[in-house]
């Protein structure tokens, strides 16, 4: 993998359940990973939907393999980047070499 190629910073964040002061379990996203990423595969798309324009873009991110990122799973995990938040739609782990992993992801509706 070429180490120049990674020019995007990115942070992956987990659903966690976290305790206010008073014992109320809430769902919360906090911050697990920042990485350098290659962004692949921008597929820009939008449709119109009920009189509003609904922008279904879908993106790749290609990231180094360490012990945090082989933790990370489609179901409790998101991608920022740019501002913009996208859903973990799947993980390609490039046969399984340890090298590199493949995050394919869709912009999140807001």
């Amino acid at each position: 993998m070429e180490i120049a190629l990674l020019n995007v910073k990115i942070v992956i964040q987990k659903n966690t359940v976290v305790v206010d002061k008073i014992g109320n379990h809430k769902n919360e996203w906090t911050d697990y990973y920042s990485c350098h990423a290659t962004v692949s595969g921008e597929s820009p798309s939008e449709n119109t939907d009920a009189g509003t324009v609904v922008d279904n873009s879908k993106i790749d991110f290609t990231i180094r393999y360490c012990s945090l990122v082989s933790k990370i799973d489609s179901t409790g995990c998101r991608v920022l980047y740019g501002g913009e938040i996208y859903n973990i739609l799947g993980i390609d782990h490039k046969n399984f070499k340890k090298k590199s992993v493949k995050l394919k992801c869709q912009k999140v509706r807001r």
